[in-house]
């Protein structure tokens, strides 16, 4: 039996649950992280030495599987693999079906797009990782966007003639940049806007 049909003989209640959305997108993601000493203890490199092509292409699905949704798996048929590639079927199939293939290490898991896909624990691993860096990354630069807008605003309103004290009132400050925000999403905190909001706000209370 070959690995591909092993993969799919397998009882769906072992199939793992793939920890990724396949609504993560990673399109920035130009840099993969490689544990370079843990890929030079690998059993999958020492197979690579043996056979060099399925070295070389399982080092190919590795970087392949980035780009595609959920990010980090393949898909688990021949024709798609075979497209990943650039290789026609019949030569894909002969390379999985040797001793050791490109998949080595790959497994089927259940994705929350209801499809079955291949995962790698590593790859899962290298993938959660650069997510929680962009959100990380994501969450610094919206804080910094965030405190940007608020400085503009209050210099606006020290601008503007008897609206300095309220410069000073971090609660009409978020109010104003939140009314803003809502007659103008995604518009900057322009001072025409900021005295609308001003009017329109104190006109409430």
């Amino acid at each position: 039996m070959t690995q591909a049909n092993a993969l799919q003989l397998v009882d769906a209640d072992d199939i793992d649950i793939y920890p990724i959305s396949s609504s993560e997108r990673l399109d920035s993601h130009f840099f993969v992280p490689w544990n370079l000493k843990r890929w030079r203890g690998s059993e999958f490199r020492r197979f690579g030495y043996a056979d060099p092509e399925v070295g070389w292409f399982g080092r190919e699905l590795f970087e392949l599987s980035q780009d595609e949704t959920p990010v980090g798996t393949l898909p688990a048929d021949d024709e798609a693999l075979a497209f990943l590639l650039r290789m026609p079927v019949a030569r894909w199939r002969e390379l999985r079906n040797r001793d050791v293939s490109p998949l080595h290490g790959w497994h089927l898991v259940h994705c929350d797009n209801q499809q079955k896909r291949l995962a790698h624990p590593v790859v899962t691993e290298v993938a959660l990782e650069a997510l929680r860096g962009k959100k990380k990354n994501d969450a610094k630069n919206a804080d910094e966007r965030m405190r940007k807008r608020l400085g503009t605003i209050i210099n606006h309103l020290k601008a503007i003639p008897g609206a300095a004290r309220i410069a000073d009132m971090e609660e009409r400050v978020n109010d104003i940049s939140d009314w803003i925000e809502v007659q103008y999403p995604g518009g900057s905190a322009t001072l025409k806007r900021v005295k609308e909001a001003l009017n329109d706000l104190s006109s409430r209370h």
